[in-house]
């Protein structure tokens, strides 16, 4: 069962792996999102629902339509640079150069 998603008031729908929409902006931006691994229809509610997520858009439920909550983050300043939470707290974040030192 394809699985409807609205991004800035245009509708998309997500079946089988490939995204079809109206409105060419918005398919390449769900092409470049899509998930071919997508093949069961929890799976495709799960993929539709990250993509409407990561471009603020709604999900089609049995009730209408709610918002898709925004997915977490793929890659954190932790995973970068270890340790850079304690230091930014330490010395005030960005704003901390710009501090006079005594």
């Amino acid at each position: 069962m394809p699985v409807r998603i609205r991004i800035y008031g245009k509708e998309a729908e997500f079946s089988q792996g490939c995204w079809t929409c109206d409105d060419d902006s918005l398919l390449a931006l769900l092409e470049a999102l899509a998930d071919p691994r997508a093949r069961t229809e929890a799976e495709e509610r799960e993929h539709a629902t990250y993509a409407a997520g990561r471009l603020g858009g709604l999900v089609a439920t049995a009730y209408g339509w709610e918002a898709a909550p925004m997915p977490a983050p793929e890659i954190t300043l932790e995973d970068v640079m270890p340790g850079a939470s304690k230091r930014e707290a330490k010395s005030g974040g960005l704003l901390g150069l710009l501090r006079r030192r005594r």
